[in-house]
């Protein structure tokens, strides 16, 4: 268990010494940004099956400050840091077109030691300081360019954000102010011994909000398709694959269902939000021809589904929800490297100026193909099975309407990309691109790496045999459990 605050410490410590030894090592920052974020993924990977509680200063909880590792932290952390890794490593010729690699490496390190810091977290009070730290670095890394339209994006981005750090803030000041602890372990079970109060009932509210806010849900995601455009590919990549989640989806499935306790009104209230939210999100981006813009629509819809599958509140769409979330995870975060390349080589995002690029750059043009079949749900890529999960978790839980609504954003999703494979890749070559080139070797590799993973973690459903979907997804298991688990939450981590 030694090893839980080291997700912190490791990316923490790896922020403030880039700007000490960069100015003498102009080579630094790449070389250590990766070799940290390179460390978090083994790391990662090998707390899979693990649980356990880490006590600050050897003080128990819920005295002292405690972080939690459980089979959802972990699902949480490896998007994260594969991720990371990913994106470190797109960001290594990527980001030589900017001015500071070792102000953008320090403010990554801290934005991935601030989601790592969410998701481990055992009280409510430190929940939110990790919060603020990813918040605050992302706010700087999408203004990052210091253009107009980035500046613009990040200060709109900030002014939301803070809406939402001020709603988390005020529900937790309402929770501490009835409960008397801010250990969530503690809360939890303060709530299951009392019961509800008026007070409580307006913090959930406050937090629905606050968190709708960071995961971009409609009606709360006016944020999202000006911040995710602005931003470098690969903050775009961590945005959109994994922040919103970690700072938005997990810190509401987990106070909703680890420490309130859902009932029938809450999980409504799920469904109705992701279900607005994959359906408004699609049919926003269909229109776009910004090719960032269109994708961080696109994210808004995504979204929708992973909520959707979970508000089912059943083992089967929680297994989808939280498919979907890793899922979208390596397709989207491909797909805004593929953005990224494509403007990189070209200098423009508008899906009318290119057309007919994939003879000259084909790795791009066949990685986005797999991330497009992907999210639009074709077999047999990953994102089919999580979203044919969450279509028969609805029709299973008896809610053909949320069922009828995912087919129809899949279908609209389906066109959207398609539209975007014939304008940016299979239309006939323009003159003005006959002398274009592929990105270089280092921005290609984390692409076809995520390409292979959209296809890995789709082949990997297919030999389901009469043992149950469960027993043959080893890392959705556990989270799974602990979702399912409940208030059950608080008596494991004060036993622990």
């Amino acid at each position: 268990m030694n090893m839980i605050p080291l997700f912190v410490a490791v990316p923490l410590a790896g922020a403030f010494i880039i700007p000490m030894l960069s100015r003498k090592f102009k080579w630094f920052p790449d070389v250590l940004g990766n070799l940290v974020t390179l460390a978090l993924v083994i790391m990662s990977f090998a707390v899979i099956g693990k649980s356990g509680v880490y006590s600050m200063g050897a003080w128990k909880a819920p005295i002292g400050i405690v972080m939690v590792l459980d089979g959802l932290s972990v699902l949480l952390l490896v998007s994260i840091n594969v991720i990371a890794f990913a994106s470190t490593l797109y960001s290594i010729k990527y980001m030589e077109q900017y001015t500071s690699k070792l102000r953008y490496y320090s403010l990554f390190l801290l934005m991935l030691a601030g989601m790592n810091g969410v998701v481990l977290s055992g009280d409510m009070f430190n929940l939110f300081v990790f919060l603020e730290i990813a918040s605050v670095a992302s706010y700087a890394l999408v203004g990052f360019g210091c253009e107009h339209e980035e500046l613009e994006a990040s200060f709109k981005y900030l002014v939301l954000g803070t809406v939402a750090s001020t709603f988390i803030l005020l529900g937790i000041g309402m929770t501490y102010g009835s409960i008397g602890s801010l250990n969530m372990a503690q809360i939890s079970e303060q709530i299951s011994q009392n019961g509800m109060n008026n007070a409580l009932l307006f913090a959930i509210a406050l937090f629905i909000m606050g968190f709708g806010l960071k995961a971009a849900l409609v009606p709360f995601h006016a944020w999202l398709p000006d911040a995710h455009p602005s931003a470098p590919a690969p903050i775009s990549s961590m945005l959109s694959g994994v922040l919103i989640k970690a700072l938005g989806i997990y810190t509401l499935v987990r106070f909703l269902f680890n420490v309130v306790g859902v009932d029938e009104r809450l999980l409504m209230i799920l469904m109705v939000l992701g279900a607005l939210s994959m359906v408004i999100g699609v049919m926003l981006a269909f229109g776009q021809w910004d090719f960032k813009r269109l994708l961080a629509y696109h994210s808004i819809s995504q979204v929708g589904y992973i909520i959707l599958g979970i508000g089912l509140g059943t083992p089967l769409g929680i297994l989808g929800g939280l498919f979907h979330l890793i899922n979208h995870s390596a397709f989207k975060s491909l797909l805004f490297l593929n953005a990224g390349a494509v403007e990189y080589s070209t200098g423009t995002r508008d899906l009318q100026e290119l057309g007919g690029i994939r003879e000259k750059m084909p790795v791009t043009a066949n990685t986005s193909l797999v991330a497009s079949m992907s999210i639009a749900g074709i077999p047999p890529f990953n994102g089919f099975w999580s979203k044919l999960i969450i279509i028969i978790a609805c029709v299973q839980a008896g809610r053909p309407v949320f069922a009828a609504l995912a087919v129809f954003a899949s279908i609209l999703t389906l066109a959207s990309f398609l539209k975007v494979q014939k304008y940016v890749f299979f239309e006939k070559l323009k003159e003005k691109w006959n002398d274009l080139r592929e990105v270089p070797a280092l921005m290609s590799l984390p692409m076809v790496l995520l390409a292979l993973l959209c296809i890995v973690m789709g082949v990997l459903l297919l030999p389901i045999g009469n043992t149950g979907v469960l027993e043959n997804i080893n890392i959705l298991e556990p989270a799974v459990k602990v979702i399912m688990d409940g208030t059950d939450y608080a008596s494991k981590i004060l036993g622990m």
